[in-house]
């Protein structure tokens, strides 16, 4: 047995000498590092990307909620506009029997009788020339009825008539309160 030798004499390879000879034992030869020390692995973004693929889901579906209820809103507000034209027009033509007939919602027929209405729209004095104007219109739905109010004037060659109508019903609308007087 030889003296032990001091491995800081020359020619003794030290540690130093015998790592670098040769790779760590979790390396393969030839291949670079893995990481340098003291810097984290690189960390996944699968997190990240799980995150926001769920943030922009609840996006798109307040988006799509919201242009829903608009095209709702403005499909029953149109439907309500477009009943108020029809019947004002059946009105102004001087078809007020026909108006009576088929807009009329007939709890209002039996409170209002035709020939009460007929006069009443003919002491108003309108005709084809004059306008309708609805300057207010709600529509709501309440436990599956749908109502409409419009309000607005009618404007006549030298007068005007103030209009308040009041469409209500499941499926089809119809006229459950109606006001037509001179503008004061």
């Amino acid at each position: 047995m030889g003296a032990p030798q001091d491995p800081h004499q020359p020619g003794h390879p030290g540690p130093a000498h015998q790592q670098l000879s040769r790779p760590p034992q979790w390396q393969s030869p030839g291949s670079a590092p893995f990481g340098l020390p003291g810097q984290p692995p690189p960390r996944s973004r699968r997190k990240l990307w799980i995150i926001l693929a769920g943030v922009g889901g609840v996006l798109l579906l307040v988006v799509l909620g919201i242009l829903i209820l608009i095209n709702i809103v403005g499909s029953a507000t149109n439907q309500a506009r477009g009943l108020a034209d029809d019947f004002t027009t059946l009105v102004l033509a001087g078809d007020s029997s026909r108006a009576y007939d088929e807009y009329l919602d007939p709890a209002l027929q039996e409170q209002l009788s035709k020939e009460a209405f007929i006069a009443g729209i003919e002491s108003l004095g309108m005709d084809e020339n004059c306008t309708p104007d609805y300057s207010d219109l709600k529509v709501n739905t309440e436990n599956g009825i749908k109502s409409a109010d419009i309000a607005g004037l009618i404007t006549c060659e030298g007068k005007e008539v103030d209009l308040a109508y009041r469409f209500q019903g499941t499926d089809e609308l119809k006229m459950t309160n109606i006001k037509l007087r001179p503008a004061a």
